[in-house]
């Protein structure tokens, strides 16, 4: 495990402090590499499994964590799950990677309340763009693969469990919420509903505010388990 340490000056604008948290040495240093190529970005950490992840997330307290789903001692999930779970970490945005589109664990990490996740090998540009809009507090969650991760679920059959505020949403607040969990972005929102995508992002907003969602990701996570995803 190796944690660089930043020599920026006072004057300096400040950077997005990001960890890197995989057990794969070759996509470590992919990202890396990565992120150091760019100037609004500080790579402060970097670890080999979720033990080790963790430990280091508590000590440094980055902006943004990339985690890895699949590895020893302690996985991407359960280590989600206790930075989640932190109050001292509430600022943490964690982005989970994975291997496949259709993980049967992204589910899980966005419940979990992961800001979003990513295919390792997808586009640096895409990677990059992650990792900006979850330090504003954004998610990203690519809807090709959130529409394959929810198309995977449903044919499973899970059982449904409908949120215990849904009913204060309105109608229109009911379908920007089904859209969502389709993985439609604000702008795709406001062209199907013929709206701009200012109002879409007002609607979005207060269904996040009504349901009281950290996210982005557990609004798909709700409106999957509550059945408006179909």
């Amino acid at each position: 495990m190796s944690e660089p340490v930043s020599g920026s000056g006072a004057d300096a604008p400040q950077r997005i402090r990001v960890v890197v948290v995989d057990d794969q040495p070759l996509v470590r240093m992919g990202l890396r590499t990565l992120i150091n190529s760019e100037d609004d970005l500080e790579l402060v950490g970097e670890a080999e499994d979720g033990h080790a992840g963790l430990d280091l997330v508590r000590r440094v307290r980055p902006d943004v964590v990339l985690m890895d789903i699949r590895m020893p001692r302690l996985d991407g999930i359960a280590a989600l799950r206790a930075v989640a779970g932190d109050p001292a970490l509430a600022a943490v945005r964690v982005i989970m990677l994975t291997t496949f589109e259709t993980d049967e664990h992204v589910f899980d990490a966005l419940q979990a309340g992961a800001a979003g996740f990513l295919i390792k090998d997808a586009e640096p540009t895409d990677m990059l763009r992650a990792v900006r809009l979850a330090a504003a507090g954004e998610s990203l969650l690519s809807p090709s693969v959130t529409r394959r991760v929810i198309a995977s679920f449903t044919a499973r059959g899970p059982v449904r469990r409908t949120h215990d505020r849904l009913g204060e949403l309105t109608e229109r607040e009911r379908e920007v919420l089904a859209l969502i969990g389709e993985g439609l972005s604000n702008d795709e929102i406001g062209t199907r509903l013929v709206v701009s995508p200012a109002t879409a992002r007002t609607h979005v907003s207060r269904v996040m505010t009504k349901l009281a969602a950290r996210d982005r990701a557990q609004l798909v996570v709700i409106a999957y388990q509550s059945g408006l995803v179909r």
